[in-house]
């Protein structure tokens, strides 16, 4: 019997940020939260709909203030969506600079506010290249 995919789990400092740029950012909702006051903590689970569909744990360790360092074996999270070229300018419009824009109307890269990155893929095959995106420079990493 195959393993069953269920979470990445991402460390975050500022959850109210990380909910932005995931929730309203990427669409995905809020499926569950749990607070932990002895282990000082909150995890929150992010998905499109409760059930199988992938998930993404966000672990809020309430007295960290220092940045996270991304382990050498995390690369990133990918997420298809309908258009590319949407869901870039969400982001722009949300203050995020596209790391690595959709100059091919298939691809883009951003990353969270915890650096973790995050690619956009195309649903189906690649939209028309186009401006302002087909001459936007990558920016940092990704």
């Amino acid at each position: 019997m195959p393993a069953r995919y269920l979470h990445t789990m991402l460390r975050v400092r500022d959850l109210p940020a990380a909910l932005r740029f995931y929730c309203d950012g990427l669409g995905l909702r809020e499926l569950r939260r749990r607070d932990s006051e002895q282990g000082k903590y909150t995890l929150v689970f992010l998905g499109e709909r409760d059930g199988d569909s992938p998930q993404i744990e966000l672990t809020h360790n309430w007295d960290h203030a220092d940045a996270y360092t991304v382990g050498r074996n995390f690369g990133h999270v990918a997420y298809e969506v309908d258009d590319i070229y949407a869901a870039c300018q969400r982001f722009v419009d949300l203050g995020y600079a596209i790391s690595r824009p959709p100059r091919d109307g298939r691809m883009a890269f951003v990353r969270s506010p915890d650096l973790a990155s995050v690619e956009l893929l195309q649903k189906g095959d690649a939209l028309a290249p186009r401006e302002p995106w087909t001459s936007m420079a990558n920016v940092g990493e990704w």
